[in-house]
């Protein structure tokens, strides 16, 4: 099976998928500097149209996702400046030829991740 990278952001107050969050991905070299890759927005299932990283695109190190919920919050009733506002996630990636999935469950207050299937 090919390697790749996806990520999903459930909105864990409203219990729904987070659509239209930013999230960037930085690749974290060994001295901790960090290199931009891409950004992506979630679709309304709170998902990305296509993996952060395909089969060809995957390589072993250390990854970091940052999530703008601030901005996602923002658009609801909530007090401003919201509690949160960029959720980074690092993580590392062992095996190209894994599936990592990470998934963010948020909401204004906290957040939990995981390494999912």
């Amino acid at each position: 099976m090919p390697g790749s990278l996806s990520t999903h952001v459930l909105d864990t107050t409203q219990g729904k998928p987070a659509a239209n969050v930013m999230v960037q991905l930085w690749r974290i070299d060994a001295i901790g500097e960090r290199t931009y890759v891409k950004t992506v927005y979630t679709t309304a299932d709170g998902r990305t149209k296509e993996p952060l990283l395909s089969s060809d695109q995957m390589s072993v190190g250390v990854y970091e996702l940052l999530f703008a919920v601030g901005a996602y919050f923002a658009q609801q009733t909530l007090p401003t400046p919201s509690f949160l506002d960029e959720v980074p996630i690092r993580f590392g990636i062992a095996d190209v030829d894994a599936h990592y999935h990470v998934p963010l469950l948020v909401s204004p207050w906290a957040y939990s991740t995981y390494r999912g299937s």
